[in-house]
């Protein structure tokens, strides 16, 4: 229940009922314990926590709401409002304005990211960003060698991005540093933040009560550029946590059953925030885990209110003026008694059982007491090829202690892995610490092989060599997401996820049938024995090893940097500003393809080898849509170009298309572009001439992105209508309807029968159809400026 208590003059008490009153207090009161000048992180000296400016806008928005309790999400989100006084809250409806505290880009992203933000003409960021190399680096024989081949290979890359860096006042993580996820977690999220990155995975850093938020690279250029930035006011979901977690349960199975209950698609729009007495017994690093992987679930974000556990872990990575500081303004940094949730889940951790989800999906969830009947029942491979650990999801120090735990105890019996074992450390702290520590060396001796510290496998970067392309094989894995072909390109590779304990245990089984609470194994002289439980430390007693210094500050003296981006480049290439909507209806467009069933980022552009032309868009464009299934003839990459009749690749007959001056549209099936943030399946059909995206419904990243380039993102006012389209069809697009909060016509005309009319939905406001008038959001940014 909100209490109409004072915000200023103690740090214990709360914001006024009375707008008025609690804005003339704010104006004069100056002894306010949210006056202090707390750091941000380590890195940057003149970034500060404006919990002050947070509490003010807060307690406007209050007054507003007449004083109802707010969800947590709710107050980091009204806190950052741009305009408190006027803005329009309503769950799932409004559109916020809001003004993030920072950006961060992965090298992939950033690539594109920072060419939109050099087209801008600014010559600096305006808001504390950084950019962070860890896609680029290909797993193939290990850390130190896969990491110098990856510098060699990406030099042009990593020079282009230092330099940007420098010149643009951002800070910059060197190859080799780490993981984003984990950067973020260990050097910038603080409670009660805001911060967007080009990278779906950014919720990891709602493990310490930061509304962290995968964004594409347009988004960020605004929030750079200190525009606005604009989001659905999110619906929010409670996840309430009672028990307490024990055993072979970890933090990664409570995520892993709540993407069963929700799915796929049953998080989007909306914020999950977890409450409830079982949150604090787990870990800050291990709150971040379930964070993460909520993009899976298509959830905008998911957070923790501020902890005990999240103090020791700021405390523990040299930050603990910034636990101080939220200790101060702590009652704000959680949700209010009595908030409401749009859905709320119950979740008991001491009756939660391990889980493992898969393959091909990571919403489908199995308990480990039924898996070995499942993987018999679906006849999926039983021995299990690969082990892998690691990620931005479950690297932390206790994830890699517990892991480490199982494995020596597997020695301690005289065995090692059975499968191929490989870890991927999340950082270069992260790594150097289980060095010291000897966790690294127990999983060499176990038989495994230490990767980089970067994303390798999780997106595709490994070169495989264990099994044949199209061998029916299983993998089992503690990353997030394992859609179809996305860690090798193999699509017949069954691909699990679960925790790192129950990877390290059935590796060394070899056998998805084995489950650890109830199996035996056989030590080196045959006597049957159990694995005993995992245990780990949620932080290192001697506290964490920085290990080498991967940081690049920007100078302070920026005038003498150049950016240089060569016109024969492969790798990079200026933008040109898209073309403007010509002000017309668009009559008579083909349908590129009509996409049959899950079209992910994955299948709209794929990442593993095509990482290396993220910075061209006309070389990347070359894979758009391959992995997309052709509902005419059941395949992919094989569409029929209607000017020829030959079938040829999509984006072949895309180029041609925009070669004869002729717009396509593109029709979907459910939840259309779920996974990655990935900008560039947005950018490439508006590269290679494509108008519209027609689905039955849309992840929100992907439809944000489509908006941003100048496309159209439609739905089916009735789901239905997906099933009266035809590949063949030919449709017109009624542009001039478009107008907020009405539906648009499309007339069908199919290629036997008379034209039919279909009415299609959209979430434009009116300054996204500025963007869809201009040809794109950068250039409708570009004209303000003029």
């Amino acid at each position: 229940m909100m209490a109409s208590r004072q915000l200023l003059g103690a740090a214990r008490s709360r914001v006024l009922g009375s707008a008025s009153l609690g804005l003339r207090r704010m104006a004069t009161v100056s002894d306010s314990p949210l006056d202090q000048k707390v750091r941000q992180n380590n890195w940057e000296e003149n970034n500060f926590i404006n919990y002050k400016k947070m509490s003010e806008n807060l307690a406007i928005v209050r007054a507003r709401l007449n004083n109802r309790p707010l969800t947590f999400a709710e107050k980091i989100l009204y806190s950052h409002l741009d305009d408190p006084h006027g803005q329009e809250i309503e769950r799932g409806v409004s559109y916020l304005r809001l003004r993030p505290d920072r950006v961060a880009c992965q090298d992939a992203t950033a690539q594109m990211a920072i060419l939109q933000f050099m087209s801008a003409g600014m010559p600096s960021v305006a808001n504390p960003s950084t950019v962070h190399c860890d896609h680029l680096i290909e797993a193939q024989v290990g850390g130190p060698k896969d990491l110098a081949r990856a510098v060699a290979t990406n030099k042009e890359v990593y020079d282009f991005l230092a330099s940007a860096c420098a010149k643009y006042n951002i800070g910059f993580w060197k190859p080799g540093s780490g993981i984003i996820h984990q950067i973020l977690l260990e050097n910038y999220a603080f409670p009660g933040g805001l911060l967007i990155g080009t990278d779906s995975h950014t919720p990891n850093a709602g493990g310490l009560g930061m509304a962290a938020i995968g964004v594409g690279g347009a988004d960020a250029v605004d929030v750079m550029a200190n525009l606005p930035w604009e989001l659905k006011a999110p619906k929010v979901i409670g996840v309430r946590l009672t028990g307490e977690l024990s055993g072979w349960t970890s933090p990664k199975d409570i995520i892993l059953k709540v993407a069963g209950i929700l799915t796929v698609k049953g998080g989007t729009g909306a914020i999950v925030e977890y409450f409830g007495p079982g949150t604090n017994s787990i870990s800050a690093s291990g709150m971040a885990t379930i964070c993460n992987m909520g993009a899976e679930i298509g959830a905008t974000t998911s957070l923790f209110g501020f902890n005990d556990r999240m103090y020791d872990y700021l405390k523990a990575t040299k930050r603990q003026a910034i636990g101080d500081f939220s200790r101060t303004y702590a009652k704000e940094l959680r949700e209010d008694e009595g908030a409401e949730y749009d859905q709320v889940i119950e979740i008991n951790l001491s009756e939660l059982e391990p889980h493992i989800n898969g393959p091909f999906t990571p919403d489908l969830a199995t308990p480990i007491s039924k898996f070995a009947q499942a993987v018999k029942d679906n006849n999926w491979p039983d021995e299990l090829k690969v082990g892998l650990i690691g990620s931005c999801t479950n690297s932390s120090y206790e994830d890699l202690s517990r892991a480490a735990s199982i494995a020596r105890d597997a020695l301690d019996h005289g065995i090692k892995a059975k499968a191929l074992f490989t870890v991927t450390p999340g950082s270069e702290q992260i790594r150097a610490t289980i060095e010291r520590d000897g966790q690294l060396q127990t999983f060499e001796e176990f038989g495994g092989m230490v990767l980089a510290n970067a994303c390798g496998p999780c997106i595709g970067q490994w070169d495989r060599r264990d099994v044949k392309k199209g061998e029916a094989n299983s993998i089992l894995s503690s990353y997030n997401r394992n859609f179809t072909g996305r860690n090798d390109g193999n699509p017949a590779t069954h691909s699990f996820v679960t925790s790192p304990d129950l990877v390290v245990a059935l590796t060394i089984a070899g056998t998805l049938s084995f489950n650890p609470l109830t199996d035996t194994l056989k030590d080196s002289n045959g006597k049957e024995f159990k694995l005993a439980a995992p245990t780990g430390d949620g932080l290192p007693a001697n506290g964490y090893d920085p290990g080498q210094d991967t940081y690049q500050a920007p100078p302070k003296d920026r005038s003498t940097v150049s950016v240089a981006v060569s016109p024969s480049s492969d790798r990079l290439q200026v933008l040109s500003p898209f073309k403007a909507w010509d002000g017309k209806d668009a009559k008579d467009l083909p349908i590129l393809i009509k996409c049959k069933g899950k079209t992910t980022t994955d299948h709209i552009s794929m990442a593993g080898p095509w990482l290396k032309y993220r910075g061209h868009l006309d070389n990347i464009s070359n894979n758009m849509l391959i992995g997309a299934i052709n509902e005419a003839n059941g395949e992919a990459n094989k569409v029929k170009n209607f000017t020829t009749g030959e079938f040829d690749a999509v984006p072949a007959v895309a180029r041609d298309y925009k070669k004869k001056g002729i717009q396509w549209v593109v029709i979907g099936d459910w939840n259309y572009g779920e996974g990655s943030s990935r900008e560039h399946a947005a950018l490439e059909p508006r590269h290679l001439g494509g108008l519209a995206i027609i689905t039955r419904s849309f992840a929100r990243i992907h439809e944000t992105n489509l908006k941003k380039q100048g496309m159209l993102p439609l739905t089916f006012s009735d789901p239905a209508d997906y099933e009266k389209i035809k590949p063949d069809d030919k449709v017109d697009l009624l542009c001039t309807e478009l107008e907020v909060g009405k539906p648009f016509t499309m007339v069908v005309h199919p290629k036997d029968g008379k034209p039919f009319e279909i009415k299609l939905s959209h979430t434009f406001n009116s300054a996204q159809i500025e963007w869809f008038k201009n040809g794109s959001a950068l250039n409708t940014m570009a004209k303000a400026n003029k």
